[in-house]
């Protein structure tokens, strides 16, 4: 994210975002915590929402959902931890059991990574 993005943003609007919250309900949200869309946007939600829904179709770690946004991660897990209250996403850790059986093969990272140093 450009610094300058963040620095000159206006801070009613991420007051007004965030509902004047200054942490999210969910606590275990971490910058790798991969959010994935449940659900559809809905008319009226909020614009914000509306992004994280449609950029989280497949999952998105929450620091790259502050990227694409450009807004600050702690606004964005305020956004997230809404969604996540009202059931339209679910979060996972990418340690998570769920998570790491989707993983390549150990075995077969390496040899991609023998493959790249020989290029």
């Amino acid at each position: 994210m450009v610094r300058g993005a963040v620095d000159s943003e206006d801070p009613d609007r991420l007051y007004t975002l965030t509902g004047g919250r200054s942490r999210a309900e969910v606590r275990d949200l971490d910058l790798v915590t991969l959010i994935v869309s449940e659900a559809d946007p809905t008319p009226g939600m909020q614009s914000e929402h509306v992004k994280i829904l449609r950029t989280c179709r497949f999952p998105t770690a929450v620091v790259e959902l502050a990227s694409e946004l450009a807004l600050p991660v702690s606004v964005v897990k305020i956004l997230v931890s809404d969604l996540l209250d009202a059931g339209q996403v679910s979060a996972r850790h990418p340690s998570s059991p769920r998570a790491s059986a989707e993983l390549p093969d150990p075995a077969f990272l390496k040899k991609v990574l023998v493959g790249l140093h020989n290029l």
